[in-house]
């Protein structure tokens, strides 16, 4: 899929990478957001990633906001976030240790 960088649609100052047909929203702008309390254990220890990796990835950043605004989410989307931040984990641990 082709990737490529647009001004965020809040704040109009960031440029953020997007792919396919998404809106564009930097970290910045979407904090707020994920800053809510998560109360069940098991999605609190899902969600408990490194800050970095829903600063460089929309997709976490999405899903979290919609488990923060609705309460609840697909099996569907519990699988794609555990599959894309475990692939991110593991990226990130192989270029630290290079």
């Amino acid at each position: 899929m082709v990737s490529y960088k647009q001004l965020c649609a809040r704040c109009k100052k960031q440029f953020v990478l997007i792919s396919g047909n998404q809106f564009p929203v930097c970290y910045d702008c979407q904090k707020k957001e994920l800053s809510g309390e998560i109360k069940d254990p098991k999605m609190k220890k899902m969600f408990k990633l490194p800050e970095e990796l829903y600063m460089n990835n929309p997709f976490l950043r999405d899903i979290k906001a919609k488990y923060l605004r609705f309460g609840n989410l697909t099996e569907k989307q519990i699988d794609a976030f555990k599959r894309v931040s475990k692939e991110l984990l593991d990226a990130s641990l192989k270029k630290s240790t290079d």
